[in-house]
């Protein structure tokens, strides 16, 4: 469940699922979109906290949803990363734990990022058989540099928050659990701003790169919708969630 709080020109967004650390649903991609389009319209919006509950940010896409067929079109994964990409507001995300798949990637489309340092990051996609998506095929390596994004997106391997931090993918870092503190104090200080010129000054920084997102979006779907659906990457699926006890 996504839980959201609105005050003071502030929306909080949570990720609230601790049980399954914080993995999200097809339902929960979906009420973070309508969050997301619903709050764009309200002009008393200065910034929106993208944060989770119990120690987590969020370990991804539930996995047991990979084991479906994906027809044409945009997942829900995808029709929430498009949201995020597209929205004015100034996002914020505070990263606590496990960072993982999308956890990752949404970070590139939010304009704050903080980080506790036990945070852990990782884009497991090629070892599940899967290629990149939320458009870090293109926007990773523009913030972190080319030898640093392929070795994040081709080695699938964990890294923590002082690796994110010096190569650009962390607005800070902050000492553990105090990462929402970090966002919070943003968001106050952005809180205080005239929304009009937040709004414009983000529509303009992002106006460039606008184009190159979507068709980076648009290309990460065609080839995850192959990748998901042919035999080898539903085999590793089947072998993941029998080691891991689930059916």
């Amino acid at each position: 469940m996504i839980q959201s709080e609105f005050a003071n020109g502030v929306l909080e967004l949570r990720i609230s699922r601790p049980e399954k650390r914080n993995a999200l649903s097809r339902a929960m991609y979906f009420q973070l979109a309508d969050a997301l389009d619903e709050i764009q319209k309200n002009a008393e919006c200065n910034a929106v906290i993208i944060h989770g509950e119990g120690g987590n940010f969020t370990v991804g896409a539930d996995i047991g949803d990979f084991q479906e067929k994906r027809g044409e079109g945009d997942s829900p994964a995808v029709v929430f990363l498009r949201k995020l990409a597209s929205i004015e507001i100034p996002v914020i995300a505070a990263v606590e734990g496990f960072a993982v798949g999308i956890g990752t990637t949404m970070l590139l489309h939010c304009d704050f990022v903080y980080a506790g340092q036990g945070a852990r990051f990782r884009m497991p996609f090629v070892e599940l058989g899967l290629c990149p998506e939320g458009a870090s095929s293109h926007l990773l390596e523009r913030v972190v540099g080319p030898r640093k994004a392929r070795d994040w997106l081709m080695s699938a391997r964990f890294f923590d928050c002082d690796e994110a931090f010096a190569a650009g993918l962390l607005t800070a870092a902050a000492p553990q659990g105090q990462a929402l503190d970090m966002a919070r104090a943003t968001a106050k200080n952005l809180s205080r701003l005239p929304g009009t010129s937040l709004r414009a000054t983000k529509r303009m920084l992002a106006r460039d790169g606008k184009a190159a997102v979507q068709a980076a979006l648009d290309d990460e779907v065609r080839n995850f919708g192959a990748l998901i659906n042919s035999e080898a990457t539903q085999a590793i699926f089947k072998s993941f969630l029998n080691k891991s006890g689930r059916r």
